[in-house]
């Protein structure tokens, strides 16, 4: 049944990865054209560019899914997880265009990932709560991936959503853990980011990693923060330097680095007692 779950859900996340972002820029773009136009006088509006106003509704919800090269609309046994792309052997159905292979990845990485959650901690709250989590961690994992981009529409959940887990006392670790694990976890990352520019003179990272990292503090406490940096700059490291060698970046050019925020994250939430105590961290 997890599995189950975890594949639909799977499914859905795919969605908001490819459509979250567009949304957010068609809000940026017509916030933006608003301010302008309510700045300019009435001599200078005719000159500001016209605002675009999209032909449908484009949310999570509506269109319905459809072929991005023949913009054929996809069939409900087309969406079926994993299986689809396997019965249609990743091509479209209407014009045979190659279908990325990331779709049924994704789905079978959040089924696997759900099934390591309860696996963990069992059908409870704090598996509930622990699921919710990994799955807007993977959205926004790959939305950072494909953008650079984390966006606070689910950074900042996750740091209310990690507090809540530990809120009762049922948790991962005690509220007052929770929140010093927050605070430490933003302000590091924070310190790190300008103590970085005022030495090179250039921004090293982002806002959306600090909330990231301070989302992790919040779930599982400040002593696993250490490890969590740790793992994801290693992992991060073995990543760029694969990349540099298949020739696919530069030694200066930049990369997201909440996807390994995220992985480092996501092997600490369900190998927390065992990284701590590699890591020399108290339980």
């Amino acid at each position: 049944m997890v599995a189950f779950i975890g594949l639909c859900v799977g499914s859905f996340l795919n969605v908001v990865v490819y459509r979250f972002p567009i949304m957010l820029n068609r809000d940026w773009t017509e916030f933006a054209q608003e301010h302008l136009a309510e700045q300019a006088s009435a001599a200078d509006a005719a000159q500001l560019p016209e605002q675009s106003t999209p032909a449908e509704p484009f949310n999570l919800a509506v269109p319905r899914s459809r072929c991005p090269s023949c913009n054929n609309l996809i069939s409900a046994w087309q969406n079926i997880p994993v299986m689809s792309w396997l019965i249609l052997r990743g091509r479209c159905k209407n014009c045979a265009n190659p279908i990325s292979a990331r779709y049924p990845l994704v789905e079978l990485l959040t089924g696997c990932m759900s099934l390591g959650v309860i696996g963990t901690f069992g059908f409870t709250a704090l598996g509930l709560g622990a699921l919710i989590f990994t799955w807007i961690l993977i959205a926004a994992t790959f939305i950072d991936f494909d953008t650079q981009l984390l966006p606070d529409q689910l950074t900042l959940p996750l740091v209310w959503l990690g507090l809540l887990i530990n809120l009762n006392g049922n948790g991962i670790v005690s509220l007052h853990d929770a929140v010093i694990g927050a605070v430490a976890g933003y302000l590091f990352l924070w310190s790190t980011f300008w103590a970085f520019k005022l030495i090179r003179g250039k921004e090293g990272m982002g806002y959306g990693d600090f909330k990231l990292y301070a989302a992790m503090g919040a779930l599982m406490g400040w002593q696993v923060l250490p490890a969590v940096i740790l793992i994801a700059s290693v992992v991060g490291l073995i990543f760029s330097l694969i990349s540099i060698a298949l020739s696919r970046s530069t030694s200066g050019q930049a990369f997201a680095f909440g996807p390994y925020l995220a992985i480092a994250g996501w092997v600490c939430l369900i190998f927390r007692d065992t990284v701590l105590s590699v890591f020399g961290g108290g339980a």
